[in-house]
Parts: C-alpha cells; sequence; structure tokens
C-alpha cells in the first residue's frame, strides 16, 4: 500500500517533526514523539489511501513543496522550496517551544489517478474513473476525521499527549493553503470543511484547556 518513496517521506517527516517539537525540550522525549507522531502520521494517510481505494483511485503522498512564488507563468522558483521540512522547524526556532510546542504541521500533500480498468464487453478498450474536486476533498477529509477519532480513542485510553498532538495534526490539515489537505476539502466541499473546521476547533479548545 505505501511505495518505497512514501514510506521515507513519512518517516523523514516524523523525525522533523519529532525534533521539532523536542528542539526546547528534553532530548528523553525524542523516541516518544517520534512514536506519537509516527502513529498519526500513518493513520492520517491510510485513511486517505483507504478512502482513495474506494473511489477507484489510487493516492500517492509526498512532502508538500513551494513551487511558484506569484500568479504569473513565469513566477517559479528554480528549485522547490521544501516547506514541509523547514517550516515545523522554523516555527518551533521563532517560538522557542512555546505554545505547549505547537509547530506547524501542515507537511504532506497527496496526488491522485483514477485507476485503470478494462471496460465490460469493450473489446479490450480501457476506461478511468473520474476525479472531480469533490473526490479530493472527500479523501483529504477521511484523514482529518481518523485524526480526530484516534484522538477521541487516545485520550480515552489515557494517552492526553498523543491525543492533544493529532487534534494539533488535524488543525493543521484543515488549512486552505497550497496544494494542502484543508485547500482541497475546502475548494472540494465547503459544507464538509465548514462542518470538519468546526469540529477541529472545539478539538483545539479542549486540547489547549482540557486535556
Amino acid at each position: 500500500m505505501f511505495t518505497s518513496k512514501e514510506i521515507f517521506s513519512v518517516l523523514i517527516l516524523t523525525l522533523v517533526f519529532a525534533f521539532a517539537m523536542g528542539l526546547f525540550k528534553s532530548i528523553e522525549r525524542f523516541p516518544y514523539l517520534f512514536l506519537i507522531f509516527f502513529i498519526i502520521i500513518v493513520v492520517n494517510v491510510l485513511a486517505k489511501k483507504i478512502t482513495s481505494f474506494y473511489l477507484d483511485s489510487e493516492m500517492e503522498i509526498k512532502l508538500w513543496t513551494i513551487e511558484r512564488y506569484g500568479f504569473k507563468p513565469s513566477q517559479y522558483l528554480k528549485k522547490p522550496f521544501p516547506a514541509g521540512i523547514l517550516f515545523p522547524i522554523l516555527t518551533s526556532l521563532l517560538l522557542f517551544g512555546q505554545l505547549g510546542g505547537f509547530i506547524w504541521l501542515a507537511s504532506l500533500v497527496f496526488d491522485v489517478k483514477p485507476r485503470v480498468y478494462r471496460a465490460a464487453k469493450r473489446y479490450g478498450l480501457y476506461s478511468y474513473t473520474e476525479m472531480t474536486e469533490d473526490h479530493l476533498g472527500l479523501i483529504a477529509a477521511s484523514g482529518v476525521f481518523a485524526n480526530l477519532l484516534f484522538a477521541i480513542i487516545g485520550y480515552l485510553l489515557g494517552f492526553p499527549e498523543f491525543s492533544r498532538l493529532s487534534i494539533y495534526f488535524a488543525f493543521f490539515s484543515m488549512i486552505p493553503l497550497s496544494d494542502l489537505d484543508g485547500n482541497k476539502i475546502f475548494f472540494g466541499n465547503l459544507a464538509l470543511w465548514s462542518f470538519l473546521a468546526t469540529l477541529v476547533l472545539i478539538g483545539l479548545v479542549y486540547a489547549f484547556f482540557l486535556i
């Protein structure tokens, strides 16, 4: 289900998150944070891959990069800016570990392509499923739903930090920016984005003040 490139992306991002979160805390917490972020990311990606499968498509994740700085065709960077890797570290350095380690966590994007299947009784012709913005929004939203669900499960099982970080991750997954998940949900289904954003904000308030 995961390609070698996807596994590499997940591991690199887990390392970056754990490092950025623990930069101003005890180094002894690094393995614990690594495990938490690994589970959070895998849960998010698996949910999207399962949804993509049931929508007759194939999804592949990659690290978020910024390739252009304007709207004109010529306004492209010579080399893609690795925002997914640098933003978590930069926010950690700028905040100096304040806000409970609230670092940037929106660092993965995904591409979807329809699965090819042989059309019945069409003499070997191939047919493609049609992927719309609504489909992309559903795939992205499934990852947010999964993180919120596991946040509740983690809290009930007595793992408050896992619960809190799952909610943080869900919050950043809702930001409608660039090619991030939040942008796909926002333009795919505004009503769904509004509903999820409300749930995430409630969870965020709960995570800050009650967990």
